[in-house]
């Protein structure tokens, strides 16, 4: 098997689904890509048994036929061959002799054969939306996902499908995210939960436009296609918390301030904050925020101060700082409303001018302030 193919239009396209691979894995051949030779078609997969990428692109060839490549020593080389063709040579035992310009590399490929197989998308249900709805949902999502295992429901983002919307909610117990778009709709009423690893794999890979993806799903699997790039993911198979009681409903007090100004502020005050909480209190009046921190270990203390529109009792409320400044990130918008009833329950992030068709609500749940 032989094929002629550009070294960075491939490097590119195997760098949008290296992500996938790990490196500690049980089974050596997931340390592989697959490549895959049919009708002058390159197709690439990576798979860790849990997600499936896969990427297509032309290449020059005479005949079809499939050979796993060890992807670390590939994209290593690969990113030190300036932009040329390639010649890839395949033996029968699938020893890979790469020619460039000036060069042969040779690597001991392995039989195509043992690569897993990936999931059949039997018995699916399908939405469309376009690519851009879709990265933004995740990266307006995703932080707030847990990191804990003993929690699986809480490692994903939760998708919630409508004839009128779609939601995507995260949480980890101590913040929540609901994002909502209804300029994406499902022809029924369904939910699943998707990890982590894909969706950051899958936001890298998609273009940020208003191309249409095809997303399917059943019971176990969710499918996406974008033209050349196709992801499968297993789903986390979990129930998600009930999200909507938490949502406080009743937060009478309005603070609105800055969206920058309050970012750059906490970044310099939580520099001297205890490190295990990342906590900073505000102090609020009518139209003056102070910001707070100090680790008493350390003797370390930070203050400053800055104007807001508030209405409501003068309050003092402590957050993680860190929490608020992830959520700011999320918000733009020039300025963001933050609804408050008492010290001690949760607040909402909202920011104050939203694009048509979205809906972005945050939660970030208060800490015991410092005596």
């Amino acid at each position: 098997m032989k094929f002629i193919v550009s070294s960075s239009s491939l490097l590119k396209h195997l760098q949008q689904i290296n992500g996938v691979i790990s490196t500690n894995t049980i089974l050596p051949i997931l340390e592989d890509f697959l490549f895959e030779i049919q009708d002058k078609k390159l197709n690439i997969t990576a798979t860790d048994l849990e997600t499936v990428m896969r990427v297509q692109m032309d290449i020059e060839s005479k005949a079809n036929g499939k050979v796993c490549i060890p992807a670390k020593i590939l994209i290593d080389s690969l990113k030190n061959i300036a932009d040329q063709p390639l010649t890839f040579n395949i033996d029968k035992n699938y020893g890979v002799e790469i020619t460039s310009d000036n060069g042969k590399y040779k690597v001991m490929g392995e039989n195509p054969d043992n690569y897993p197989k990936e999931p059949n998308a039997d018995d699916t249900s399908s939405f469309t939306m376009s690519s851009t709805a879709l990265v933004t949902a995740i990266n307006k999502t995703l932080f707030a996902a847990s990191n804990d295992d003993l929690r699986p429901a809480m490692t994903g983002v939760f998708f919630e499908l409508s004839e009128n919307e779609i939601q995507f909610v995260a949480t980890d117990a101590h913040r929540l995210v609901r994002y909502k778009r209804t300029d994406a709709k499902a022809t029924r009423e369904d939910s699943f939960i998707v990890p982590k690893k894909p969706l950051n794999i899958l936001k890298n890979a998609l273009p940020d436009n208003d191309d249409e993806l095809s997303i399917s799903y059943n019971t176990n699997h969710l499918f996406v296609n974008h033209g050349e790039i196709q992801m499968i993911c297993r789903l986390i198979d979990a129930r998600f918390p009930d999200y909507k009681v938490v949502i406080p409903t009743e937060n009478p007090y309005h603070l609105i301030v800055n969206t920058a100004d309050f970012q750059s502020a906490l970044r310099r005050v939580s520099v001297f904050s205890n490190k295990s909480t990342n906590q900073v209190a505000l102090s609020i009046t009518s139209n003056e925020m102070h910001l707070a921190a100090q680790d008493v270990d350390f003797s370390f203390e930070g203050n400053e101060r800055m104007s807001c529109q508030y209405n409501g009792e003068d309050m003092k409320i402590a957050f993680n700082a860190k929490f608020l400044i992830d959520m700011l990130n999320a918000a733009d918008s020039e300025e963001v409303r933050l609804e408050l009833s008492t010290p001690s329950k949760a607040g909402i992030l909202i920011p104050t001018e939203q694009a048509e068709g979205e809906d972005l609500l945050m939660l970030v749940m208060p800490l015991m302030l410092n005596s």
